[in-house]
């Protein structure tokens, strides 16, 4: 062991003289797990409800929209699905399928809620990556042509709402009709419910039904041939951009594209930047922490002025009791360090594991708190701290390093 670091570490034992010293390095310790281990909670908080939200959203949406011009429908989506099936280059797309959209408001038992009707195709592939878990019902009951009604299939909140269960029936009147001699009549048509399904968000499973492509069509006004627009998944989600450009320069003018990160850029941009707010306000936590050491470098350097005019007397330079008192300061945020990412780490995994922060799914669209622990935060978070830490020591290590031996030894 080199002489600096064994002397480092003989300082920081506790001695009874040292008493106050040894106090006051304790609490330095202290500050800098607390504040380690909070800016990790704080991240896996961050990092938990964003991983959340996106398997979430992307569980009941698609990666990349392709509809007509301004948005409106497609009118031959055979066509279309045809045409991008034969961009060469764009092996990433893994489903391509019309969906129908239509407003609606649905009504059953006396009671009536909004939803948003959804038109899919009802082929088993597409089913499979298209609907969420189910609750009640059965997909077979679902893709099953038996019965004088279409089948539709609830979000569970909807479902609750109207207070309605697999095999009953509701009505939907559709907000935009075909034109009579009176005026726009509105579309209605009986669906009988064939399954409820459970997304895990609040507010796709309190507004939207799925039915096959056919009834959909019909419900919203549009030929056999149209659709509303074209879904594609994709294995890469973050290249949802670069594949929607892509294919609007293939395709020409004819086709619009939006994408999963363009609908939902206002949410995950807020998480990014309660990300950057929660870092900076927290690492605040490990800067007050780091004063600390600077007070216990400091009255180290009043305890022990006389072993420093010793060493300096046998031959010791000034860098040897610079690298002394900054090794000190070194130890304690590295320990402090190690303790913080211990307690942060356990503490984000329990909450985690247990669900133990519940939260009003009607408000914040899932039922509980989500912690998800990164190992690149947790590096970014310790490194941030030692280098907190090692700041610290410059001013101390300095001042015991000007130390005048002669001064320190007159009275000795």
């Amino acid at each position: 062991m080199k002489l600096e670091l064994f002397v480092a570490f003989r300082y920081l034992r506790a001695r009874r003289k040292q008493a106050v010293v040894s106090v006051v390095t304790a609490i330095s310790v202290l500050g800098v797990m607390a504040g380690v281990a909070a800016l990790i909670i704080a991240l896996s908080l961050n990092a938990g409800f964003q991983s959340e939200y996106e398997t979430k959203i992307l569980s009941v949406t698609s990666h990349v929209n392709v509809m007509g011009t301004g948005g409106r429908p497609v009118d031959d989506y055979r066509g279309l699905v045809a045409r991008l099936s034969a961009i060469e280059g764009l092996d990433e797309i893994t489903g391509i399928s019309p969906v129908v959209y239509g407003q609606a408001l649905l009504q059953s038992n006396g009671r009536e809620e909004p939803a948003v009707i959804k038109g899919i195709n009802p082929e088993p592939e597409i089913l499979a990556r298209s609907v969420p878990e189910l609750v009640e019902g059965s997909l077979e009951s679902f893709t099953s042509s038996e019965g004088r009604f279409p089948p539709v299939m609830l979000g569970r909140e909807l479902a609750d709402a109207l207070v309605v269960s697999a095999g009953e029936n509701i009505r939907a009147i559709g907000l935009e009709g075909a034109l009579s001699p009176i005026g726009r009549m509105p579309r209605i048509q009986t669906f009988r419910v064939a399954a409820v399904f459970e997304s895990g968000l609040w507010e796709y499973d309190a507004t939207w039904a799925l039915t096959p492509l056919a009834p959909a069509q019909n419900f919203a006004g549009l030929g056999e041939k149209q659709a509303s627009n074209i879904e594609l998944l994709i294995t890469e989600i973050y290249r949802a951009s670069e594949i929607a450009t892509r294919i609007e320069d293939e395709l020409g003018p004819m086709v619009s594209t939006s994408t999963w990160i363009e609908l939902n850029r206002p949410l995950f941009s807020a998480l990014k930047l309660e990300k950057l707010a929660m870092f900076l306000a927290i690492s605040l936590i490990v800067f007050v922490a780091s004063l600390n050491i600077v007070s216990t470098l400091i009255l180290m350097v009043m305890e022990k002025g006389r072993d420093i005019a010793v060493m300096s007397a046998m031959g010791g330079d000034r860098s040897l009791t610079t690298r002394i008192f900054m090794l000190q300061g070194l130890i304690i945020g590295i320990t402090g360090t190690i303790l913080g990412d211990i307690l942060g780490v356990a503490t984000s995994w329990y909450l985690n594991a247990f669900q133990v922060i519940k939260l009003d799914p009607q408000v914040y669209s899932i039922p509980y708190v989500p912690f998800h622990l990164s190992l690149l935060d947790v590096v970014s978070v310790s490194i941030v701290a030692i280098i907190i830490s090692l700041a610290a020591t410059v001013y101390p290590s300095w001042a015991a390093a000007r130390l005048n031996p002669v001064e320190a030894l007159r009275y000795e």
